[in-house]
């Protein structure tokens, strides 16, 4: 589930946000909860074909994608053999040779491909543990093929690149996804991914939004199965400290998860904060923390 703005408002309140739940093909209303089924969207062709040959057809080229391996897949030559595995004579042995010293030289002998091959091996690999689209895949990659070209992968290990520009796509997208889930995915320290992303973003000069929390609700009250009306309540507590300024400078997961805990309370609904702080991946003292911050806030 993703928090999601619209032009177009709800029905009963007129309010524009909406938790869309891919899963259950709905789109909740964030300030009223009304539940839509009508609006959700199908991405796939606008047009039908009833046969492959009609596909191939309509179906329109897209853009490789960066996820794609550089040069291509490769194949090797047989050890002196033909395609049927038939010894080769003196004659064709020495063009096989020839031949082979050619295949040698265009295959990926430059230290750039071959890193940036196993970069994206590695993608491939951390996106699908955090079940990412394909588009963070590409973005990561994309962002991780500037970092080679500026050479600051050299004496630096790719992993932790690779790590870095996951998160990066991920922040960039406002895809929910934690340093501590790209961690867990990774194996690579939060603090080495921390510090990767920070060089990346400074010397690439990437652009990246401020964490909104609204958008880590739906994710921590998923796993806990947290009901809708709960997640909306959270949600307006969210906008209301946003409006007294009580987000900037604070952990976005903290701030969600304190405000979770407080929806919580109010509805009555039983849920420890060691059980939400280990759903957001944050500590109970951060989660004490911001708690203290909020309910000060709102005893006005």
């Amino acid at each position: 589930m993703e928090v999601i703005t619209q032009q177009a408002s709800c029905d009963v309140c007129d309010g524009t946000e909406r938790i869309h739940d891919e899963v259950n093909g709905e789109i909740v209303c964030a300030r009223c909860g009304l539940v839509r089924t009508d609006e959700v969207f199908n991405h796939g062709p606008e047009w039908r074909a009833f046969t492959p040959s009609e596909s191939a057809k309509r179906e329109r080229a897209t853009p490789t994608p960066y996820s794609a391996f550089e040069g291509g897949m490769f194949t090797r030559f047989r050890e002196g053999r033909d395609a049927n595995g038939t010894k080769l004579n003196p004659e064709q042995l020495q063009k096989w040779r020839r031949l082979r010293r050619f295949d040698l030289r265009t295959k990926s002998d430059d230290n750039k491909i071959r890193n940036l091959n196993q970069a994206t091996v590695e993608v491939e690999r951390y996106t699908d543990r955090l079940h990412l689209p394909r588009g963070i895949k590409d973005t990561a990659l994309f962002i991780y093929r500037k970092a080679l070209k500026e050479d600051l992968i050299r004496g630096r290990t790719i992993s932790d690149f690779v790590a870095a520009a996951v998160y990066a796509a991920c922040r960039g997208s406002n895809v929910p996804r934690s340093l501590s889930n790209v961690s867990e995915a990774s194996g690579r320290s939060v603090k080495d991914i921390s510090r990767t992303y920070r060089l990346l973003v400074r010397s690439l000069k990437l652009r990246m939004p401020v964490d909104n929390p609204m958008k880590f609700v739906p994710r921590i009250a998923g796993s806990l199965n947290i009901d809708v009306e709960t997640e909306r309540k959270t949600i307006e507590s969210l906008r209301r400290a946003g409006e007294r300024k009580l987000l900037i400078g604070k952990d976005p997961r903290s701030m969600a998860t304190a405000a979770l805990y407080m929806a919580c309370k109010s509805n009555k609904r039983k849920m420890t904060q060691k059980k939400l702080a280990d759903a957001a991946g944050i500590s109970t003292v951060s989660l004490r923390n911001r708690l203290r911050e909020l309910e000060a806030a709102f005893s006005d």
